[in-house]
C-alpha cells in the first residue's frame, strides 16, 4: 500500500541479506530508506538525516544496539524520532533494557513484511497527526516544556529520554489524578506496543533519580501520581 507521504526511515543491521530484504519491501511501500550495516555509522546517518523511524537490531559486532538507542536519545535532534528494535532476541530482559533505554517499540524477528509496513505506517500516521504542540507546564519550581523536550528547575536543565519526558509531561497534566501501570503503558506506549508492566516503573524510577522523589509519589495499591505539593 503506497502511503501519502514519504515518511524517513533508517534501518540498521549488520546482516547484509536482510537490509537488503526491507529497503525492497519498505521502498515498495513508498518509505525513503536510509541504511547501514554498522551501529556506530548509525549515530552519524540519523543526525544527519533525522529520520522518522529506526529499526535497529541488538547484536551488532562493533556497539550492540541497547548502546547506540542510548547513543541516538542523547541527541535534542532525535527527540521525536521514533526507534523500533527489531531483533531475533526474544528473552524480556532484552525487551526490558530496549526500553529502558528509550525504545518506542520492539518486534521479534522472524519478519513478516506486510504486517511490519501496516504497524509502521499506522505508527507513523498516528505520530503526525498528534505532532507536539508548543505546550508548556509550570508547577511547582518545574517548567515543562513539550515544544522542546526539555525540563528545568531553578534554572538547571535536565535531560529527560523521550518516554521519561512524556511520562513525566503528562502526570504533570493531569497531576490531579492517580494513574495506575496500564493506563499509563496506553497513553504513553500506546495499546499496539507490547511492554511489560514494570517498565512504568523503570521510567518512573529514573526519573526520580534526576529530579527528586517527591515530585512522582507512589499511591499504594493503586498506581502513580505527581504530587503538586512537596510530600504530599
Amino acid at each position: 500500500m503506497e502511503i501519502e507521504k514519504a515518511f524517513k526511515i533508517l534501518v540498521v543491521d549488520d546482516e547484509k541479506v536482510i537490509l537488503q530484504f526491507l529497503e525492497y519491501n519498505l521502498s515498495k511501500s513508498g518509505f525513503e530508506v536510509y541504511t547501514t550495516h554498522e551501529s556506530l555509522q548509525a549515530v552519524d546517518i540519523a543526525k544527519k538525516v533525522q529520520p522518522d523511524l529506526i529499526l535497529l537490531d541488538i547484536m551488532m559486532p562493533q556497539q550492540d544496539g541497547i548502546e547506540t538507542c542510548r547513543q541516538l536519545r542523547s541527541y535534542s535532534e532525535l527527540k521525536n524520532t521514533l526507534i523500533f528494535f527489531l531483533t531475533a532476541r526474544a528473552e524480556e530482559y532484552s525487551e526490558v533494557a530496549a526500553f529502558d533505554v528509550g525504545a518506542d517499540d520492539y518486534i521479534v524477528k522472524p519478519i513478516k513484511p506486510r504486517a511490519l509496513i501496516s504497524r509502521l505506517n499506522a505508527v507513523l500516521r498516528k505520530k503526525e497527526e498528534n505532532t507536539p504542540r508548543n505546550e508548556t507546564i509550570e508547577i511547582r519550581d518545574l517548567i515543562i516544556d513539550k515544544s522542546t523536550y526539555t525540563v528545568s528547575r531553578a534554572g538547571e536543565e535536565f535531560s529527560l529520554p523521550k518516554k521519561e519526558f512524556e511520562l513525566l509531561y503528562f502526570l504533570a497534566q493531569n497531576h490531579i489524578k492517580v494513574f495506575d501501570r496500564e493506563e499509563l503503558l496506553n497513553k504513553i506506549w500506546g495499546t499496539d506496543v507490547f511492554v511489560v508492566a514494570r517498565t512504568v516503573d523503570v521510567h518512573i524510577r529514573k526519573v526520580r533519580e534526576k529530579l527528586g522523589d517527591d515530585y512522582i509519589i507512589t499511591v499504594k495499591g493503586v498506581g502513580y501520581r505527581f504530587a503538586e505539593n512537596p510530600k504530599a
